[in-house]
């Protein structure tokens, strides 16, 4: 429409679209976009309004005038705010926070909302090159601008030729190469074009982007169609022109008479109106036509009107080819790709030939200008298709054939070949189908129909034709015959499967249509024209987009199936089907008994159980074995149709596999029908398979009672036995009988379980297996009948006697463990529970135990054969060592370890001058040295013995001292010091042979330093004994000893020398010929040589043992292997106890206290009554 011939310089929409602002004159015109009636002028401006602009909001808008003033308008259409400049154009950012004026002066100056000016942009031509037309890129990103308009072609790669990858290949090359994602796109690039016939981009902050671009007319519009993504441009040249968003020119949209002051785009779509000088105002639809090309799984479309993008229609993978000119043409075939552009035509190759590459590179560059409808290209030429005319060209541009058609040319495709020699199909308006060798001027008519060509196919054999006419039907004709096989309506494109012959499909009317050989069409709904079909992938094209739509070949697969072609079945299925449809393959070609096509199938689903069914029917017809119907009888059993399968056993003559298949089944009615007459055993089999049944179904009496009548006692009795049902056992083992070993144990067993050990007995009996009944005895604790059984049935000794010592010595009734060890002959066992027990005393810090456990080890050590003599020995004195040490430790830990003590110090400090001498070479688990140390640190230095304490506390420093006694210890080493520097007399040990002082601390352990006498000490007080160990001289016997000492021989009267001392070896001997004192030899000072550091024994003779007093001599009477020791008391008038047990001596009083403290000895714990005995 025209409005007053007017100059219309400026319009613009208010982002909704329901609104058309209009600068006409002097005055702005708002229209409504829906019918086009004007809804309000507004004045304003005194002058001719150059521009007019909506913010992005859609609350105001802004005009500039020659009148030199802007004014912001409201949505209501109200001025509200006017500055003045001359302003001839004016633009909105995207967040409508900043407005961008063009000035005639050539400035740019952008201000924000309020109107301050923020930035301002000078040009280079100053007042001279005025500014008509600025607008922002409206889209919310922008890529990466490269400007290459000074590029020169001949010395720098085209940017078309350029590649870059969008998903490269692991490990490719190329890999570095992968297109950049673009920079994050901002709102904020300007567009400005001004009549220095420029065309300029700039950043909000001002900063141009890239050069200038020449335009070669005066332009007086700018703007950005849709998104931002083109350029409309309009000026002096009386046209709008379309370029892209950096300003390279794609085409003409549109000629005017006059030129061309305005052109803006309606939001939200494709529609373009122009405001012309001469008033008139014009819209235009822009369409974008698809220019693309596919070959096989290779598809590549236009994009950006400039860029060509390769696509894998089966990887996804996607490559991007940039250009700068407008593509035209695209041809893709094998490992070529040509795109025309208006001025020339590139040929570009892949890298390699590898079928997943994506890299291209240029081959040949054919610079020349070509008109054509229709692009194809070969692996060494082009071909140009114009209306009737094709013409083949090098890829050097020479044309090297031509051919004219009668008709115009509808289709064209390349069907392959040799390179250089490929064939053509081309189908033309007239109904003719030619087929066309690039190398030949003569093209072959391959068949004529009466409906114009409008798309072609030829299956992968080149045996059938596939056509789909004007009428939009889709005929199948034979090539060889030219005969019309079928033909199928609604279609609208028609293709092939490459990989399967008789396959093919056609889309049309929204449908996708397969059809596989002469069966029905199977449809499925889909949008778009199928464009190619592979496998099970149908390639289809959609509006603008290409995509690989995965289709199951279901349909056609089960029209096979039904007419039992279960070889042209597994084919399609080859193709792609789901798992479903091939478990259903597998089924019907296994229910034909095609075995071979049933196996891949079975295969496929990984069903191991039906491959071993095919497997074992394989084998069995290697044997020789072909009746199919015991062959599909089995299918069929596996398939669970028991019934047809029992049928076709029955009629194969194989009534006895129905009779186990229903066995197996539990359906026992059914198999009863198949009991051949007369024939027990196979009804036995039948009952025990349903007694086995009744178990499994949680109905075990049934099942007892099958299983008894089946002859089955095992298993009854193993589920009346699992059940605790006694009386059924009971039962079932009286009515056994005794030869039925094997189930008559089994009863016992579970007597035995069930805790009736009368029945198990009864049945052990019974079965005569006496070992068994003795276990029974043992297990049950009976012991009176175990030892009964023993005494009858002495091999059954060992059966009894261990368990029973075993069981006494886990009662605490030791004795009694280890007579009945003995009774075994297992003394080996008897030192080991012992030693056990022991451990365990030690170790619970019980050492009172663990000494009287030691007691009873040392002593069972001496109940030895010859041949562990020197071993048990060995034994013997280690053990008697340990429970002496444990012995006086145990006071030392109550010392250390409990808040009182019941012990004298003098009797603590003697125990811990005894350990300290006793534990010189090791020291026994459970002692602690910090303790023994700590208590005769405490105790020396309580009773004057202030050396041994320095001792003491020196030797503690050096040890690891409990948190507890670590105050203690530090006082005492302190306060030692004060103290002098020695042992109180009274505290020294006498030796009574030599009558030697001892040092408190003796390095030689618990002998005299002197003369190497051990000493004796008391086990409660721990004070050295007056007794002397004395040795029988060879030749006199224990017995005649004892009965020399009994006689109580006078003594004789004293006279002078009568004492002659001799020394023969390593003894003192007193002779027989020696006139003997009144003073017994013991008083005196008995001989020995001086400064010797071996000790020298007394030795007596029967002289000296007539004279001695029978109340003076104390013997420990070990038993056997041992010697007896003898000893004098030197002190007749102090009393001195020694138990008769464990030979430990004693003070009397001492002994006395704690045997009326304890009624037994504190150390071998025998009671007073046994010991008396």
């Amino acid at each position: 429409f025209v409005v007053r011939h007017l100059c219309i310089y400026d319009l613009a929409f208010k982002p909704d679209g329901t609104q058309l602002i209009i600068a006409a004159g002097n005055r702005l015109l708002v229209y409504d976009t829906s019918d086009g009636t004007l809804i309000q002028p507004l004045k304003g401006h005194k002058d001719t309004v150059y521009c007019v602009a909506y913010a992005k909001d859609g609350k105001r808008f802004a005009s500039g005038s020659a009148d030199k003033s802007v004014i912001i308008w409201t949505s209501k259409l109200e001025g509200i705010l006017k500055y003045t400049s001359k302003i001839t154009c004016c633009s909105w950012t995207n967040d409508g926070q900043y407005l961008a004026l063009g000035m005639f002066n050539g400035i740019v100056s952008i201000r924000n909302k309020n109107g301050e000016e923020k930035v301002k942009i000078e040009r280079a031509g100053g007042a001279s090159t005025p500014i008509w037309s600025i607008c922002w890129n409206p889209s919310s990103g922008w890529e990466d601008f490269r400007h290459r308009a000074d590029e020169q072609e001949e010395s720098v790669p085209s940017r078309s030729e350029e590649i870059l990858v969008l998903k490269s290949r692991p490990g490719s090359p190329q890999c570095s190469q992968t297109e950049k994602r673009p920079l994050e796109e901002r709102n904020d690039i300007l567009a400005v074009a001004d009549w220095g016939q420029k065309l300029s981009f700039y950043h909000l902050s001002g900063k141009q982007i890239g050069k200038d671009r020449m335009l070669n007319f005066d332009p007086c519009c700018v703007s950005y169609f849709t998104k931002g993504e083109y350029i409309l441009l309009g000026g002096s040249d009386k046209q709008v022109s379309l370029f892209t968003k950096d300003g390279v020119r794609l085409g003409t949209i549109g000629e005017q008479s006059s030129w061309v002051w305005t052109c803006r785009v309606k939001p939200d779509s494709n529609y373009v109106v122009i405001g012309c000088q001469d008033g008139t105002i014009s819209f235009y639809q822009l369409i974008f036509s698809t220019v693309h090309g596919l070959y096989k799984d290779r598809y590549a479309y236009r994009d950006s009107m400039t860029d060509v993008i390769v696509q894998h229609l089966i990887t996804e993978q996607k490559v991007r080819i940039k250009g700068r000119e407008l593509v035209k043409k695209i041809a893709i075939y094998k490992n070529r790709l040509a795109i025309q552009m208006p001025e020339k035509i590139l040929i570009y190759e892949l890298y390699s030939d590898d079928s997943s590459d994506m890299y291209y590179r240029v081959k040949e560059k054919i610079a020349k200008k070509f008109e054509c409808n229709l692009l194809v290209v070969c692996s060494e030429h082009i071909i140009l298709c114009q209306e009737k005319r094709l013409q083949c060209l090098s890829f050097k541009g020479i044309k090297e054939r031509e051919w004219l058609m009668e008709s115009l040319i509808r289709y064209i495709k390349v069907i392959g070949g040799p390179p250089g020699r490929e064939g053509l199909l081309v189908g033309l308006k007239n109904g003719q189908i030619l087929k066309i060798f690039v190398d030949n001027v003569f093209a072959i008519v391959l068949l004529k129909q009466y409906t114009a060509v409008r798309c072609l196919d030829m299956s992968a054999s080149r045996n059938k034709l596939a056509v789909v006419d004007e009428n939009d039907t889709c005929l199948v004709y034979d090539i060889h015959t030219k005969e019309l096989l079928f033909q199928e309506p609604n279609a609208n494109s028609v293709a092939w499967n490459t990989q399967c012959e008789d396959m093919l499909c056609f889309s049309g009317g929204g449908y996708l249509n397969i059809k596989a050989s002469n069966f029905p069409v199977h449809q499925q709904k889909l949008q778009g024209f199928v464009v190619g079909y592979n496998g099970s992938k149908i390639f289809c094209l959609h509006v603008f987009s290409m995509s690989a739509v995965e289709v199951p070949q279901s349909a056609p697969m089960y029209q096979y199936l039904e007419r039992k072609m279960f070889k042209e079945a597994y084919q399609i299925a080859c193709l792609g089907v789901t798992d479903t449809d091939w478990k259903e393959l597998a089924m019907e070609a296994l229910e034909g008994l095609e075995f071979e096509t049933a196996k891949k199938a079975f295969t496929r689903v990984r069903d191991l159980r039906y491959l071993e069914l095919i497997s074992s029917i394989e084998e069995r017809k290697k044997l020789g074995e072909n009746n199919n119907e015991l062959f599909l009888a089995d299918v069929y059993a596996y398939q669970g149709k028991f019934h047809e399968a029992a049928k076709l056993y029955r009629k194969s003559g194989h009534e006895s596999l129905a009779l186990e298949m229903y066995s197996d089944l539990r359906m026992f009615d059914h198999a009863k029908d198949f009991l051949g007459p007369g024939d027990p055993k196979d009804t036995k089999m039948l009952i025990k398979k349903q007694a086995d049944w009744a178990k499994n179904i949680n109905e075990p009496r049934a099942a007892v009672e099958m299983y008894l009548s089946a002859g089955e006692h095992m298993k009854a009795i193993e589920i009346s036995g699992d059940h605790g049902w006694v009386d059924m056992l009971i039962e079932i083992a009286r009515k056994l009988d005794k030869a039925e070993r094997e189930p008559l144990l089994k009863c016992a067993f579970y007597f035995k379980k069930l805790a009736n050990p009368g029945y198990a007995a009864e049945t052990y009996m019974r079965v005569g297996d006496l070992k068994a009944l003795v276990h029974l005895h043992v297990e049950t604790h009976h012991w009176e009948e175990a030892f009964a059984l023993c005494e009858k049935h002495p091999e059954f000794k060992d059966d009894v006697y261990v368990p029973y010592a075993q069981w006494l010595a886990e009662n605490d009734r030791f004795e009694e463990a280890q007579k009945a060890f003995h009774k075994a002959g297992r003394q080996r066992e008897a030192v080991q529970v012992l030693e056990q027990l022991t451990h365990n005393a030690v170790l619970e810090s019980r050492f009172n135990d663990a000494a009287y456990y030691y007691w009873m080890l040392s002593m069972q050590c001496l109940d030895i054969n010859e041949q562990q003599k020197t071993e048990m020995l060995q034994k013997f004195h280690h053990f008697q060592h340990l429970a002496e040490v444990y012995h006086a430790y145990h006071a030392i830990h109550s010392y250390t370890e409990e808040p009182f003590s019941f012990h004298l110090p003098e009797t603590l400090f003697n125990i811990s001058r005894f350990l300290l001498h006793s534990l010189t070479k090791e020291t026994p688990l459970g002692i602690s040295k910090v303790n023994t140390l700590f208590a005769l640190a405490k105790q020396s230095k309580a009773l004057g013995a202030y050396k041994l304490a320095r001792y003491a506390y020196d030797k503690l420093q050096g040890l690891h001292i409990p948190a507890r006694f670590q105050k203690s210890i530090e006082l005492g080493s302190l306060t030692i010091r004060s103290k002098p520097f020695h042992d109180s007399e009274e505290l020294v040990p006498l030796c009574y042979r030599c009558s030697t002082n001892n040092p408190l601390l003796n390095n030689l352990g618990n002998v005299c330093v002197n003369c190497r006498q051990p000493f004796v000490f008391s086990a409660s007080s721990y004070e050295v004994l007056h007794l002397v160990e004395f040795y029988l001289e060879d030749g006199i016997t224990d017995e005649e000893a004892v009965a020399l000492i009994d006689l109580e021989a006078p003594r004789l009267n004293k006279r002078e020398n009568k004492w002659q001392e001799t020394m023969n070896g390593e003894s003192l001997r007193l002779d027989d010929n020696t006139d003997i004192e009144d003073d017994d030899p013991f008083t005196a000072k008995l001989s020995f040589e001086q400064g010797s550091s071996e000790f020298v024994p007394v030795v007596v003779n029967r002289a000296v043992l007539r004279s001695m007093s029978r109340r003076d001599v104390l013997i420990k009477r070990w038993p056997k292997p041992l010697r007896w020791q003898y000893y004098r008391s030197l002190l007749p008038d102090a009393s001195i106890t020694m138990c008769p047990s464990c030979f430990q001596m004693f003070h009397t009083e001492d002994y006395e206290l704690l045997v009326l403290q304890h009624n037994c000895c504190p150390f071998c714990r025998r009671r007073i009554a046994e010991s008396n005995q």
